[in-house]
This record gives structure tokens, sequence and C-alpha cells, in this order.
């Protein structure tokens, strides 16, 4: 999405060509001038004045007699009583992120456009850090969250994010409506904006989904989406297939991604099912990119899916310009008006942007779009504002009405920010146990690196105002006052080695050296993908000067939400140790310092596979999931990829040690009672060429009674208490259906004490764990030998009979 506010923050989209670029630029300020106007118009137009608008609709005694203002009625019939109120042209102004007001019907503007992705942020006109509230506690960015994996964490983590954007909405600094979460899966490791996601693994991604919406909008109350109570709402982003930014000549806004049904029933869609089927989420975003030829927002199907497969209840909103990007620059349809006849009856209902407020009206004059089809997008947006008591008159009387600047920057919320960079934070190398250090036997400290002394690096995109950040310097100094900083390198690009001096004299002089190497967003963001695996420019140059200068071996440790191949320093014995910390959040300070020191026993696993530079040869338009040895192709993510890697998903190691046993695993399944056994003896593709039998999971009679809980013995066997998870894996006993190498089934967190022992239960349900995709896109459950894996150590095999 669209990094920043049109009006105040002046970013926009690159393009392969300046010229582009530059009537792209002047396009967009004509946008943001348009829509001022017709602010103007609607607040000096008789018979109402700005100043006078209802700060709330439905505000007593003018306002409040309105059907649409009833709440005994249901959602749905105020929803149709609204609409039925509206002049077409009052309709289209509706169609907008910045709504326009109804003076008449006592509705003021509303501003769709607010972002919480890991904190309120300030991307998007919705939100603004200038009033009573001044900033929001800045949380780890969702990479370094997923390497927790920790669903009660990520939901504590979205329910203190919606407590403070509440907050800032009850003072007029926020919307209501939030474009979060990102749960594309994270495909090529030098995607831009993988940083925002929760890594590579579909069922990872799925599971954050649910509880980020669960936690920020509130739980679900029914069915039938006549709940009024919901605290905010959240929007599932980018559907679907999205994760290029702009790599060679290929860019966001055009880029077609051809996959394979295989690969969208089985990777990309899973999250985005989850989080409508399970998480409930009141928004869906449709991306810039098309798939498979046709422009997202102008799926029908996929949008359809959602709504009748699914289940979904609420609006869908383009990314921000992707309407006018359909014409403009994908050249996909013949006129303005034919993209918003296409997004409309596609079943989108809201632009980012003023391309339908621009050309709605003559679409319906021409005859391309009927007024029904704006109807039925009002109604999928109005429901939602209903959902969130927008309709009810003074909120600051109701449920959430007590929220304020009091309920932004606590205590709490930087203890739970504290927490999460805790467990996120991945321990990759570790030699000789030369972590933990010991505060008695360190009188000296030199930490070096730019980030060292820089705190605003530590967000990540997709940030707000931080209520008081800590910096790593800072963070060590509470453990050894006498701690040194040096940034080696000018900057994180480090194009030269000026500053090499420097930090080469701090190294020499301490007793122990720490080297804060990485990337942030100039080497990482939306609308910039990345081009190197490896650490960007000099900074490999500097890591070893300061190990070879230094009197003990270094620690690095790493930033940055991208995998970076630092093979030279994983087989360095002048590195005595590696940390992966992500964007840690505005106490990422506080963290390193407890893991460096000890009082913290790192515990995060990687939640995307680590590759070698090498890989940096598979274009990254190559949306196929699975290896192709024909061609050389070496697939992607760890579920697939056949070559080597330099550190594997779910790696992470701990100042302990820790082995697993299965205490409680089914031996046998089986699925008489089913309708399968009428269809295991027929021909492909319920037989492979192999001879292994399948049943297509549809006729499977009951998936629910299927399911069993893996009961595992989780032993701490060092002499450090720690927070573990247990990552669970399958894979089938036979390979065929394009299966994968192994498949994560589930995880849970537990701790552990020293010499103790911890219990973990992980459900699985075979329908959705155990099953393959074939090449037509049908789930299919292997009949035959099945293998449950804890870690590479711990096997239990069952078996799957008709």
């Amino acid at each position: 999405m669209w990094c920043a506010s049109l009006v105040t923050k002046g970013v926009h989209r690159t393009r392969p060509c300046q010229l582009q670029i530059q009537m792209r630029r002047l396009h967009l300020h004509r946008q943001s001038i348009l829509q001022f106007l017709l602010y103007l118009f609607t607040c000096l137009s008789p018979p109402i004045a700005c100043d006078e608008l209802p700060k709330v609709a439905c505000e007593p005694p003018s306002y409040a007699s309105f059907p649409f203002c009833n709440t005994s009625l249901t959602v749905h019939a105020r929803a149709r009583a609204l609409v039925s109120l509206l002049t077409l042209p009052e309709k289209i102004q509706q169609l907008s992120n910045g709504a326009a007001a109804v003076p008449r019907l006592g509705l003021p503007p509303y501003q769709w456009w607010s972002e919480s992705l890991h904190g309120v942020a300030s991307n998007g006109p919705g939100v603004a850090f200038g009033g009573p509230v001044r900033a929001a506690t800045g949380f780890p960015q969702v990479i370094l969250s997923a390497a927790a994996f920790n669903r009660t964490l990520w939901r504590a983590l979205a329910r203190a994010i919606a407590v403070e954007a509440r907050a800032m909405h009850n003072v007029g600094q926020a919307g209501l409506t939030f474009w979060a979460p990102n749960i594309n899966i994270f495909r090529d490791p030098r995607w831009g904006r993988g940083q925002e996601t929760p890594g590579e693994d579909p069922l990872v991604a799925s599971e954050y989904a649910v509880q980020y919406v669960k936690g920020f909008q509130g739980e679900h109350h029914d069915g039938d989406g006549s709940s009024s109570s919901m605290m905010l709402s959240a929007c599932c982003k980018h559907y679907t297939a999205y994760d290029l930014e702009k790599w060679g000549n290929f860019t966001r806004y055009t880029f077609n991604a051809q996959v394979t049904e295989q690969d969208m029933e089985d990777t990309y869609q899973p999250p985005f099912r989850s989080c409508i089927q399970e998480g409930h989420a009141s928004c869906l975003m449709c991306s810039y990119n098309q798939v498979n030829g046709v422009p997202a927002c102008a799926r029908g199907d996929l949008l359809g899916r959602a709504r009748k497969e699914w289940g979904f209840q609420g609006y869908v909103t383009s990314d921000c310009d992707a309407v006018a990007i359909i014409y403009e620059d994908q050249k996909y349809s013949a006129s303005p008006e034919d993209s918003i006849a296409d997004v409309l009856k596609a079943g989108m209902d809201i632009n980012c942007g003023t391309y339908m407020l621009r050309f709605t009206e003559s679409a319906v004059k021409m005859g391309k779009v009927q007024e029904e089809d704006i109807d039925r997008a009002l109604l999928n947006l109005f429901s939602v504002q209903l959902r969130l008591g927008l309709f009810d008159g003074d909120r600051a009387k109701k449920r959430f009405g007590r929220l304020g600047p009091d309920s932004v920057c606590t205590a709490e919320h930087r203890q739970l920010a504290l927490e999460a960079a805790r467990q996120g934070i991945v321990l990759l190398k570790n030699d000789r146990g030369f972590l933990p250090l010991r505060k008695h036997e360190v009188s000296s400290l030199a930490i070096i690196g730019p980030a060292a002394d820089d705190a605003s690096i530590y967000g990540g995109d997709y940030t707000g105002v931080p209520c008081d950040p800590i910096t790593f310097s800072d963070g060590l100094r509470s453990y050894v006052p006498r701690t040194s900083s040096a940034p080696g390198c000018i900057d994180v690009p480090c194009q030269s080695k000026d500053g090499f001096e420097e930090a080469v004299t701090a190294a020499k002089a301490a007793d122990v050296v720490i080297v804060v190497a990485g990337l942030n967003l100039t080497e990482e963001t939306e609308d910039h993908d990345r081009v190197s695996l490896l650490l960007p420019g000099k900074q490999m140059d500097l890591v070893r000067a300061v190990a070879g200068a230094s009197k003990a071996p270094v620690v690095l440790v790493l930033m940055g939400g991208g995998p970076i191949d630092v093979s030279f320093a994983t087989d360095d014995p002048l590195v005595a140790s590696i940390l992966w910390i992500g964007y840690p959040g505005e106490v990422g300070g506080q963290a390193l310092a407890e893991a460096l020191f000890g009082d913290l026993n790192p515990g995060g696993r990687l939640p995307v596979t680590w590759y070698p530079e090498s890989f940096t040869d598979v274009p990254m338009n190559d949306m196929n999931m699975r290896a192709d040895p024909s061609r050389g192709y070496p697939g992607r993510t760890y579920r697939f990829y056949t070559g080597k890697a330099v550190y594997e998903f779910g790696g992470g190691l701990s100042y302990s040690s820790y082995s697993y046993k299965f205490l409680r695993a089914p031996q046998r399944i089986r699925l008489s009672g089913s309708s399968a056994e009428s269809y295991i003896d027929r021909e492909p593709p319920y037989a492979t060429k192999d001879g292994r039998d399948f049943v297509g999971v549809e006729e499977v009679l009951s998936c629910d009674a299927l399911r069993f809980r893996v009961q595992v013995s989780v032993v701490n066997d060092g002499g450090v208490d720690g927070s573990h998870a247990v990552l669970l894996f399958w894979r089938p006993g036979a390979t065929g259906e394009g299966s994968p190498r192994k498949q994560l089934i589930g995880f849970e967190r537990v701790h552990a004490t020293a010499g103790g022992e911890a219990e973990a239960e992980i459900a699985v349900d075979p329908c959705k764990h155990l099953s393959v995709v074939n090449e037509k896109g049908r789930r299919l459950l292997p009949l035959g030998a099945h293998v449950l894996m804890l870690g590479d150590v711990e096997e239990h095999e069952l078996l799957i009979e008709a």
C-alpha cells in the first residue's frame, strides 16, 4: 500500500520512467486538491457550514430520528435505510477512503484509511500525532513477533494496539477502520515488505491472522453481522499473491502474478481463508497486481469466493490508487469508466484514492455501472460502520468511550512490547557458550554499527511515533556503564570505510565487542526490494575489521526483516555468537542487553528460510513454489526448497538444550464411516502413478471426527530456565501430488525450568494438516503412512486407512 498520506508526506510510487514518475506525482496532487475542493463544497453549501456539522452521526436532537439511527433495528435494516436516503451524487462521494459528509443527514466526513501493523502508525491520513496523543507504543515489527511462535502473545499485541488506536479515535486522532494485518506469504527473501508479514509458512501466517483480527476487533459475537460492539475493524491484505515491489522490469503496479491452482490453494490463499473464516475480519484489501492476467480488484471469482465460501461479512477496499492503475498503468480496461465497472461488479466496495469520485457518475450515465452496484457496495460499507457504533450517537458514553490519552504509552503496553522482543530474538550461533556474558567479568564494552545509537531504525516500516525508545547503547550501559559506541559506517548502506578507524580503536579498548549489522528501510521497504542477500555495502568488511582487532571473539547482532547470507560469520571463529533481532521496537535496546547478559534465554525461531546469495539468480517474478529440476529451479520456502540454506526455517538456539518425547499420538486413523471407501479404488486423482491412494477431502464424511491431539513432553536439559517454541512437522510417508518435503502442522510455546519438564498439546486436523493439494487445486488426504516430527530428532508414524 502507499507509504504515506498524499498530502502530508509526499511519498509517491516509483516508475521505470522518470516522465511517468512526474506525471503520477502531478496526478496525485490533483487528486488531493479535488478531495479538498469537494470538502469545501460540501461544507460551504447551504444549509449547513462545516463548523455546524455534528461531530458524530445521529446526534440528538436534530439528527437522531432517521431510521438508520434506530438501534433496535438490525444492522442490515439500518444500512438499507441509510442507502435509501442518499442521492446518487451523495452515494458516489462515499466510495473513496475520504468519504464526504452528508450535511442534510447529519453525517460527518469519515476517513477509512488508518494503519496499525505493529502499533498505531503515521502512514495514511487517518492517524495524526499532533493532538493530546503525541506518541504510541512501538511494538516489534511483525516478522520478529512471529518468531515467538506464540498465539497468546500475538493476540495480546493486537489487543494493546487496538486499545491505543481506539483511544486515539476518541480524541479525534484516528479512525475506526485500520488496514492491517499484512498476511502475504514471504515467498522471496528479497521482498522489501516481508518484514511486515508473519513469514513464509501458510500455517503461521494463518494463525497470526486469526489472533491479530480477534484481538484487534474484539471477540466475534454472532454470525449474521448484526453486532455493533466491534471495537475496531481489521483488514486482511493484500489479496492475493502479492509479494513483489520492484525487481528488474517488474513493479507491483503492473506485475502479473502467474500462479498455479496448486500453489494458490496450498500457499497463497490459506492465510486469507483463515483471516475471514476463523478471525472474522471485517475488511479485505485487494492488491495492485494482476493474478493470472486479471487485476486482483477485478477478480470477481476470488472476491466472490471470500463472501460465498468463506463467509466474509465486511467491505473490500482497493489498495491505494489500484483502480486508476487498472486503466492508466496496466492498460487492462478500455477507459476509466470500464475500470470502475470492473471492480464494482467484481465485488470491490471502496477505492483508496479519488478515481471513483471522478468517474463513477459518468460510468452510470454510460450504462457501464448500475446504481444497484453502488448500493451493494454502500451496504457493505455502512454495515461495518454500524457494527463499529458509528451511528449510535455519542460514542463517549458507549462501551469504549472511556479510552483516552491515558490509555496510550502505558507501562503495561511497554512491558508487552518488551516481552514480544524477548520472545522473538533468535540465537543463531554460540560457539563454546560464549553467551551469555557475565556482568561481573566484563568491565568495558564497545558496540559498533550505525544502529547502535539510532533508535529510529528499530521500528521498521509502518511505524508511528514511539513513546520512549531505548537505544542498544543505552541498554548495554545499564549493565556495563563503561560502554563506548562507534558507528563504523556512516549509515546502513555503508558505501565507504569512513569511520572504520574509530570503530577499530573502540574495539581494541573494550573487553567485549558487539557489532550491530544488517538492514534498515534504505535496503528493504515498500516499493523497494533487495538485489542482494549479503550485508549491505562494506558492512562485511567492518565486521571483519572489528573482529580482527578485538581482544576476544565478537558478537554479531543482525537487524532487518529479510534473510541475510552471513556465511562468512557463521564459519568465522572470530565471530563467537550471532543474534537476529529483526526490528525490535522501542524497547529493543533493553531486550538485546538482557539477551546478551543472560537475563533472557533466547527462544525465538526463524519464521523464514535464510538462503545463500546464489538464490538471487532465481527470478523473483517466478511464483512457483515447487522445485523444477528440469530448469534448475530450486523451489521456495522450507516446504519445497531443495538447495542448501544458511539457516533453516524454525532454526534457533538457546542457552539451554531441550529434548522431546511423544506422550500421546494415535498410531492409526480409520476413515470408515465416511464416503471415502467408494472412491479409493478409482483412477487419478484418487490414485497416483506410484500407486499411492488419496481421498478427496470433500469426500470425507466428517473431518471433525478425525481430529486428534498430540501431547509432547519437553525436557530442559540445561542449567537455565527457558521459554521454548515446540514445532510439530509432518511429512507424507511417500511422495506424490507435489507434496512438501515437510510441513509445519502445529506449534506451542512452553516454559521449562532448568532440569524441568513441560508439556505441550497440539491439535491436528488431518483433513487440513495431513493433506496435499494436486495440480488441479484439489485437496487430497493420502492413505498409508504419515510421519510426525519434532524437529529432526523425534518421529512418530501414523497410518491412515480407509
